[in-house]
């Protein structure tokens, strides 16, 4: 027998016809003689609903209540689910995060997976159980309920498929696939039959919501057998991602566009050592996650120091490099907060060179202005204003004929 993790999204539980469906989906699963796990997401807007409640009532709620509130979103998924696939006479229970066994770090609203004790589910499946468990929550070790962030329940369904040997891991979603970019986008946007992790997992950082890049970084670590699919046209073959793919000859296997960004710059910096250690270490010490930094050269031995956070982590990346420019001695902070990171991805750039250039050049042709570059082995990124942002993805999946 083997055993199935299935993942269902927002969007594929949204609503009593949906519910069904996806019962639908899974008791086909369970039919076929597999051991059938699903994991839920809240059902569509609910937990930005449940966002606006709290303020509602505060707008500074303590992070642990909000955890206890958001985690009720899955639980309402998994309890409708099971009862849909229980009317239909399938033996089936749905299980809490804390009950599926998910032990996290102690920290809320976007805590990590520590552990998860499978000794529930584990029994739950020897009864021949089909068994739900609600995405995105578990408990620490004070037993108070804590959160994954957005995207967690891919996290949810991968840790499961990884600590019980899972035979693959399915992730439904509103598409039927990984695409080469956004096809709302970009029309002429194609699907792709398969795609390495890194590739998947530097495509999911740089802005696409596919998966979610925590849960991609798991599924590589143990070697989690991963398939993208549709959940409205599930009999319909995703996207697999693996470790390795079939030699293609295509350059690059997407473009990403981020607008979740916002530029910090540090004016004026004296050009001595040690100097960027203190401003990131400040930074990572306060958990704001930078990701694209530029370091420049000014005048009279300073230099500016840029660099890219989150929209969200804006104002405390600009409250703690107020604090920083006395420190350390420099002229001013700014930021700006209208840019986009727009990138490309692929293993193919590794043994081809030209590829950046080719990049640039559509961007060039079409007066889109680069502000901030960032490359690692496997991609390019860029800092536009983000006005030129769509132009921008359209023009470059073009220029590489995807």
């Amino acid at each position: 027998m083997n055993l199935i993790v299935q993942k269902f999204g927002g969007t594929s539980v949204a609503n009593v016809e949906r519910i069904r469906h996806v019962a639908q989906i899974i008791t086909d699963t369970y039919d076929k003689g597999n051991a059938v796990v699903a994991v839920v997401s809240a059902q569509g807007d609910t937990t930005d609903d449940l966002i606006a409640k709290a303020a509602e009532i505060t707008d500074k709620p303590s992070s642990r209540e909000m955890d206890v509130l958001l985690s009720t979103g899955e639980q309402i998924s998994m309890s409708l689910l099971a009862m849909a696939i229980e009317k239909m006479g399938y033996p089936v229970i749905s299980l809490t995060g804390w009950q599926a066994g998910f032990l996290t770090e102690a920290n809320h609203r976007n805590a990590r997976i520590k552990k998860i004790n499978t000794e529930r589910l584990q029994n739950e499946l020897d009864k021949k159980n089909i068994v739900i468990v609600a995405g995105f929550q578990g408990i620490n070790r004070y037993d108070d309920i804590t959160t994954l962030g957005r995207g967690g329940s891919d996290t949810s369904a991968v840790a499961i498929a990884a600590a019980m040997k899972a035979d693959k891991c399915e992730i439904y979603t509103d598409v039927d696939g990984v695409y080469t970019t956004d096809p709302r986008i970009v029309p002429n946007a194609h699907k792709l039959d398969e795609i390495t992790y890194d590739e998947m997992l530097e495509l999911a950082t740089c802005g696409a919501n596919v998966l979610h890049n925590r849960s991609v970084e798991m599924a590589k670590k143990y070697s989690v057998k991963m398939e993208v699919r549709s959940s409205i046209h599930s009999d319909v073959p995703g996207t697999e991602v693996k470790e390795v793919c079939k030699v293609e000859k295509m350059l690059i296997k997407g473009v990403a566009m981020d607008n979740d960004v916002a530029r910090i710059s540090i004016i004026g910096v004296p050009d001595h050592p040690g100097v960027a250690f203190k401003i990131f270490s400040a930074l990572a010490a306060n958990r704001v996650n930078v990701d694209i930094i530029l370091q420049s050269v000014g005048r009279d031995g300073t230099k500016d120091i840029s660099f890219t956070v989150s929209a969200a982590q804006k104002e405390e990346a600009v409250r703690i490099s107020e604090e920083l420019k006395e420190v350390v001695g420099a002229k001013e902070v700014t930021s700006k907060d209208n840019v986009s990171k727009v990138s490309i991805v692929g293993a193919g750039m590794l043994s081809n060179p030209g590829v950046a250039a080719k990049m640039f050049e559509a961007l060039g042709e079409n007066n889109i202005n680069i502000s901030m570059i960032s490359t690692s082995e496997i991609k390019i990124s860029v800092l536009i204003d983000q006005e030129m942002a769509k132009k921008a993805v359209n023009v470059i999946h073009d220029k590489f004929d995807l």
